[in-house]
């Protein structure tokens, strides 16, 4: 490939992903429904025959926001994996590499929560293998925390099965509990407020991990009903 035709690439890329950017804050902001190619091309300043040069319709641009971002988060993840085999490492550098990369494009997290099923035909299936992927890895990650756990601790086993007391929580509940508490940060998360992106990461992997309360806690709340009962926000009287 000759210097010119790099260039020449490397600037369309750079054109494309101006176009996406503008596209996911508009979406964003006033919905994909609402949104006309002629807010797009004022917004860009892309005439709108330059625009259709990038895409063929609205919903492909849709299409290609969310098909880049699950595609470079996907990228980094597996990148970043390769070097690392504790579970809970694994663990965290799954939530570092999810938040990192939403707190940075926080109008293409909103657009991925609210315009999931805005696509319809192959390019819904297309995005769909995509979060079915990524949802896969999730769990098997979180799959490989639990199993060490339950190694680790040894829990009695009754007839080869553990204790209801020690019955791990089902994985899908969890994985879906994780991305709920992820995918929720645009709604309050401000990258340039006082909590940085790191303490978001370790504070949403504790609370994931651990719970709000330890066990220590936890137990002494339930014991003092004058604890119990400043924890208590949804008491009635």
């Amino acid at each position: 490939m000759t210097a010119t035709v790099k260039a020449d690439l490397s600037r369309y890329d750079q054109k494309l992903e101006l176009i996406l950017r503008a596209s996911a804050r508009i979406f964003a902001e006033k919905s994909y429904h609402s949104t006309s190619m002629r807010d797009i091309s004022r917004a860009t300043g892309v005439s709108l025959a330059g625009l259709y040069h990038y895409c063929k319709s609205k919903e492909e641009l849709l299409f290609l926001i969310q098909d880049h971002c699950f595609g470079r988060v996907l990228q980094r993840l597996e990148e970043r994996l390769q070097s690392e085999s504790d579970p809970i490492a694994r663990l965290r550098i799954f939530i570092d590499n999810h938040l990192s990369f939403f707190a940075a494009n926080m109008a293409e997290m909103k657009v991925l929560s609210h315009e999931a099923e805005s696509l319809g035909g192959d390019l819904h299936e297309h995005v769909s293998t995509r979060k079915r992927q990524y949802t896969r890895r999730a769990r098997k990650i979180i799959s490989e925390v639990q199993q060490a756990a339950v190694a680790s601790q040894h829990p009695p086993r009754r007839n080869g099965q553990l204790k209801k007391n020690a019955r791990p929580v089902d994985t899908t509940v969890a994985t879906y509990a994780l991305f709920g508490m992820m995918n929720w940060i645009y709604n309050w998360y401000d990258p340039r407020g006082k909590l940085s992106v790191s303490q978001l990461v370790d504070n949403i992997t504790r609370l994931f991990l651990s719970g709000f309360l330890s066990r220590a806690e936890h137990a002494t709340v339930q014991e003092g009903s004058e604890q119990a009962g400043m924890v208590n926000i949804w008491r009635s009287a």
